[in-house]
């Protein structure tokens, strides 16, 4: 009646995967969800599954802090899974729960307060965070008590080697996808020289590297990259360095500093047709700047383009959103997390950690939970095709195909789809 199991547990000490945003304010995340999640009473710490075998999902998404701003469509993402996933008579037959915490960014510590909480009332499974910087902060905590992690927005390469004990997941792909695309999307562009602005973080540095060696091998050159820290406010410097340099084009590798760092290049002349983002700064900036500040400007994001279908389905739990970055991604977490445990019959982290590649590789075909679910009740082996893109599961956890969104901004300073690009991550 189960997928046929996959062994993840014989990598040692060269283990996962993880990368880069995610989250938004406590108070944008409610919608009409409500009735689909509860709050799960205080336990012991133990996994929910040693007890009644319910499945309960946290999330650990950032409603404060440099990625705030994602935290509406990731939660809703998860929020609209779940309701989907109990409308069809949930896991193994109880309804899975939510409890759902902050995860701050790394100039705080209140991604390990919440994840010794969510540990303390038994989790099975905890989808989150959305930097790579603050799940370097608690993935040894959150997989040292069993207990499995998923992020839909970590894209650090660092974490495709990580000793987790095979229980840290990604549906993001890792920034060598990201940087490799954007780096050629500047070189195909007509850019022969590059500048990039850098978080100095796993996030920042990672895509950097990446885009370096790009845009490198293209023939390309980088003529300028200056770094700055989390928790920085000035960006003049930095600013300043990179215009220096003359560059054809120049990278933003940041979270919301972009809304400092624009207008200061927009004061040196710079124009907008040479600024290019990442996922962890492409937004709707329309409040913020004037119009056609930004028009013409490029960036990239992982998975797909969100369609009208999900955007009304995301609407159900919460009609406020405007962007939709990692939304996909934090849906397909939450089904895969729930068919991995369907499989396994079981809702604790080893057990679903052991069904994931099965439920998302070499089966029949399926995209929902419901059509999912079916098929593992009839005892067929299935293969898991999210919303974000395909959801092929490697040995370190990692997604081993994607999708990349690039995006071009309108004059309204909005980034609109322009194309996607698929490719084995």
């Amino acid at each position: 009646m189960v997928a046929r199991a996959r062994s993840r547990f014989t990598r040692g000490g060269r283990l996962l995967a993880v990368g880069a945003a995610v989250a938004l304010t406590a108070t944008a995340c409610g919608g009409g969800g409500g009735s689909t999640t509860s709050e799960s009473p205080g336990g012991s710490g133990a996994p929910a599954a040693s007890g009644d075998g319910q499945l309960k999902l946290g999330t650990l998404l950032p409603n404060t802090g440099a990625l705030s701003f994602f935290g509406p469509p990731m939660t809703a993402g998860v929020d609209l899974a779940v309701k989907e996933i109990n409308a069809a008579g949930g896991v193994n037959g109880k309804d899975v729960t939510t409890i759902s915490r902050d995860s701050g960014d790394t100039t705080t510590n209140i991604a390990t307060q919440s994840t010794t909480e969510m540990l303390g009332q038994g989790v099975s499974a905890i989808i989150g965070a959305a930097s790579s910087g603050v799940t370097k902060t608690v993935i040894n905590q959150i997989t040292g008590e069993s207990t499995l992690m998923m992020s839909p927005a970590n894209t650090s390469p660092d974490f495709s080697t990580w000793d987790d004990k095979g229980l840290y997941w990604r549906t993001a792909p890792s920034d060598v996808m990201q940087g490799r695309i954007l780096g050629n999307v500047m070189v195909a562009d007509g850019a022969s020289s590059v500048g990039m602005i850098v978080l100095n973080d796993a996030y920042g540095t990672g895509l950097a590297k990446n885009i370096r060696s790009a845009v490198e091998g293209a023939g390309g050159e980088i003529v300028a990259e200056s770094m700055f820290n989390e928790g920085d406010s000035q960006f003049s410097s930095q600013v300043d360095e990179i215009v220096a340099a003359n560059p054809d084009a120049i990278a933003i590798l940041s979270f919301d500093q972009a809304r400092s760092i624009i207008p200061l290049l927009v004061q040196k002349g710079v124009p907008a047709s040479k600024m290019y983002f990442v996922d962890g700064n492409l937004t709707d900036y329309s409040k913020d700047f004037d119009k056609g500040t930004l028009e013409g400007a490029q960036g990239t994001q992982p998975g797909s383009f969100a369609k009208d279908d999900f955007k009304a389905r995301l609407a159900t739990v919460n009609d406020k959103l405007k962007d939709w970055n990692y939304a996909a991604e934090s849906y397909d977490a939450a089904t895969v997390i729930a068919l991995a445990a369907t499989a396994a019959k079981a809702a604790d982290g080893k057990s679903i950690a052991a069904q994931l590649e099965a439920v998302s590789r070499d089966g029949e075909k399926c995209t929902d939970f419901a059509s999912c679910k079916k098929l593992l009740d009839e005892g067929k082996d299935i293969d898991y095709d999210g919303i974000s893109g395909p959801i092929s599961f490697d040995k370190n956890g990692d997604i081993s195909e994607g999708i990349m969104g690039i995006y071009k901004y309108d004059d309204n300073n909005v980034p609109q789809p322009l194309r996607e690009e698929a490719g084995a991550v």
